[in-house]
């Protein structure tokens, strides 16, 4: 089946027989009822309220607590976020090198997606940057795995963790969506593809199907 981001984001489909503590993918989470809580597009670009800095500060302080955790392309919109995670073998350097999307501009390295069953390389990474309130660090640790998690506990700790920041923030009534959709990426062709989807989402974000207002 032909990839197509706009329709396909809106399902979950798992394979049974798919390790998923490995590989590449893209990953789509959006807010519960699509309310937009994290901030507005203006001119073509993704403006970031408290909320979404929340979100976007959290993505980046992933690897921290999963070493395996390779951190891609990614962008917070005004009710869903989309993403590229590589989750690698334990000890082992990252799959791909990607480049950070937050908001409507690309940081950190050029994006180079390599297939997820090639042997993965050691690459050096930059640290990820720590979760901070009034200076001390916030979040709690997760209770899965750290070393070998699969792409669903880390999506849920994602979710737990950004949800109870944003109440604590005030918004006490903020949710995600129960279920997530995730894609395999399984070549570099798809994994550019993709990463631009990524960065033109502010642009098209007019006629998104999340948008409520398209």
């Amino acid at each position: 089946m032909q990839y197509d981001p706009n329709r396909h984001h809106r399902h979950s489909i798992r394979l049974s027989d798919w390790d998923y503590t490995l590989g590449a993918y893209f990953v789509t989470i959006c807010v519960q009822n699509r309310e937009m809580v994290f901030g507005n597009v203006v001119n073509g670009e993704m403006q970031l309220n408290a909320s979404g800095i929340i979100v976007a500060e959290y993505w980046h302080n992933l690897p921290r607590h999963f070493p395996t955790v390779e951190l891609g392309p990614f962008v917070v919109m005004p009710n869903h976020v989309h993403f590229i995670i590589s989750l690698n073998p334990p000890a082992v350097g990252a799959q791909f090198v990607g480049a950070q999307f937050v908001g409507a501009q690309f940081v950190g390295a050029q994006l180079n997606c390599a297939p997820t069953n090639q042997t993965p390389t050691n690459t050096p990474v930059a640290p990820a940057r720590t979760v901070t309130q009034n200076g001390s660090p916030i979040g709690k640790p997760f209770t899965v795995d750290k070393q070998h998690p699969t792409l669903g506990q880390v999506v849920r700790a994602f979710k737990a963790a950004t949800a109870r920041l944003i109440r604590q923030a005030g918004n006490n009534d903020f949710a995600w969506q129960r279920n997530y959709y995730e894609h395999i990426i399984r070549n570099e062709a798809e994994c550019q593809r993709i990463a631009q989807y990524i960065h033109a989402n502010p642009a098209k974000w007019i006629t998104d199907w999340e948008n409520p207002n398209r």
